[in-house]
């Protein structure tokens, strides 16, 4: 009774990014109005966000959005765990949008000469020379037959999930099996091993489809070993140096200090009109503590998912890819980087069977089609990524917006509100 009364009274009343303004904050808040969005209009987020937690579909959310540079909407809603309420400032677990930052560190490497896109991935890693692809599998005993792979696989396929490799644990029931068996994990949860250990592995085992092909996967768990290959550092040590450091990215992390670990949201669980907090992450061998990311001296940095974040500081990335790669005098990559990564690298290819169109894939990135600019009024061209636990961000150079939509709940039967909260946003422009 206590926790509904509250989650009531913290849906009517929403956190504002003023209640806990940075005092060092790169981005300036300003009135929408100033920035052509109709304050009123805007508030049609706030009824349906705290609509979806009254319904129980929802424990909590935080939101950011930019237009020109400049904050117009930051705002929490809901309870961050069991009565304590959300914050702007609290941090997610971003899973796969891991991937995009991950993607910018690799091409600064590449703007650097370090490699080209062309050039095969066992360049760098050698036990990916000579892959093979799975033929046959059986389920009875765990066993297989391989077929050579039609060519190698090149640094672009990696960043492009057209590598051929699969996914553990959220992947095809023969990928989970296989990976499984050989100890590769989906990078979720996991504090322990390397990317040596395991990314060395995983190259040894057969591809899931051939080179060429869109077959999302553990590409850029790879991409990160080769990050680490190529620079010698540690990717977490890369990632604070290069990139974290410059655009003020503080509460960005693969493991959290201590004295952020409190502001880590709790992963809910969603399902017939209630919400309850997760006991375990998703895992196939047992159990990942529910607690993770706040494993301290954690050595696995998945580059596909492991990272935690806030709505602030990855609208900080956003804002930095809108710029043309330049927030706060400093340069993280040209302008002529960005466009490539943005710009459609899989052709005609359908990521997941997608009849519509919807998305295409750049380096790293989801660019959207005139498919979604017809059905969800986001202008094609509009590019970013999601996570598994809910979490939503893209970049509009049209609009010159960066949008941040964060969620921790895992499974969920409303997967859609990252699609549904797009016309909220967009129908409140001038």
């Amino acid at each position: 009774m206590i926790l509904s009364l509250l989650i009531i009274f913290l849906t009517c009343c929403p956190v504002s990014y003023s209640q806990n303004q940075r005092s060092t904050a790169i981005l300036q808040t300003v009135d929408p109005g100033s920035e052509n969005l109709s304050v009123e209009r805007l508030n049609k987020i706030d009824n349906q966000v705290n609509q979806w937690i009254k319904e129980g579909q929802l424990n909590g959310a935080s939101a950011i959005i930019l237009r020109n540079g400049k904050i117009v909407y930051h705002k929490a809603f809901g309870i961050a765990s069991e009565n304590v309420p959300m914050k702007t400032d609290n941090i997610f677990r971003i899973a796969s949008m891991t991937k995009p930052i991950i993607s910018v560190a690799a091409m600064m490497l590449y703007e650097d000469g370090k490699f080209l896109l062309t050039d095969p991935i066992s360049k760098f890693i050698p036990e990916f020379k000579n892959p093979v692809v799975l033929d046959k599998y059986n389920s009875a005993d765990t066993t297989y037959t391989t077929v050579p792979a039609k060519r190698e696989i090149i640094i672009r396929d990696i960043l492009t999930h057209t590598s051929g490799i699969g996914y553990a644990q959220i992947g095809n029931a023969i990928a989970n099996a296989i990976y499984y068996k050989n100890k590769i994990n989906g990078g979720i949860g996991t504090p322990y091993s390397t990317l040596k250990d395991v990314i060395t592995r995983l190259a040894k085992l057969p591809l899931m489809v051939q080179p060429g092909e869109f077959y999302y996967g553990l590409n850029t768990d790879v991409l990160g070993y080769l990050v680490e290959v190529i620079s010698g550092m540690p990717l977490d040590k890369y990632l604070q140096q290069k990139i974290f450091e410059p655009l003020g990215m503080k509460d960005t992390y693969f493991f959290l200090p201590k004295e952020k670990q409190a502001r880590l949201v709790s992963l809910y669980t969603q399902g017939n009109n209630k919400m309850s907090i997760q006991d375990s992450l998703i895992s196939l061998n047992g159990t990942f503590s529910r607690d993770f990311p706040k494993t301290i001296n954690g050595t696995y940095f998945s580059g596909g998912a492991g990272l935690s974040s806030t709505a602030y500081d990855f609208a900080l990335l956003g804002q930095m890819l809108l710029n043309g790669g330049e927030l706060n005098g400093k340069r993280i990559l040209s302008a002529a980087t960005i466009q490539i990564m943005v710009s459609n690298q899989i052709g005609e290819l359908l990521m997941w069977g997608d009849a519509n169109k919807t998305r295409r894939f750049g380096l790293g990135f989801g660019i959207l089609t005139d498919y979604a600019e017809r059905t969800l009024m986001i202008p094609a061209g509009s590019y970013g990524w999601d996570g598994m636990f809910a979490s939503h961000y893209w970049t509009d150079p049209k609009n010159k917006m960066v949008v941040v939509f964060m969620r921790n709940i895992w499974p969920t039967e409303h997967w859609d509100y990252g699609d549904r909260i797009k016309p909220l946003i967009y129908q409140a422009l001038k």
